[in-house]
């Protein structure tokens, strides 16, 4: 007689595939709304350089406007780093969010942003 050999997952390794996927599904859902948070900043200094007018005082007062309606608590308008570059402002921010996952283990996000066109300065080390 001739057996045939099945093939396919065992039921430990759909488990496994099972929690691997739970986990990672798990991590995506505690960092998307972080990066939502940063892609509605970003589009709120975009906003605040527009409407904000010709001094740092009203950009920063567009940019609280905007993140009071964006629900953004990361960072306010006087977190922004506000300098003028050939004759208009730039506006840019950088800011940490930590995400608590197990026990003492943590994961740590580092969100910047510009609205210069040559993008954020990178940090020397």
């Amino acid at each position: 007689m001739h057996k045939q050999r099945q093939s396919g997952i065992s039921l430990v390794g759909l488990i496994v595939v099972i929690a691997i996927l739970g986990c990672i599904g798990l991590l995506g859902m505690q960092i998307f709304p972080t990066y939502m948070e940063y892609r509605a900043i970003q589009g709120a200094i975009e906003r605040a350089k527009r409407d904000g007018g010709g001094s740092i005082k009203e950009i920063q007062d567009s940019f609280n406007k905007s993140a009071e309606v964006g629900y953004i608590s990361a960072i306010s308008g006087r977190d922004l780093m506000i300098e003028r570059q050939g004759g208009e402002f730039e506006i840019s921010f950088a800011y940490e969010k930590k995400i608590p996952l197990v026990g003492p283990a943590s994961l740590l996000m580092e969100y910047e942003g510009t609205t210069a066109k040559a993008g954020v300065k990178k940090k020397a080390e």
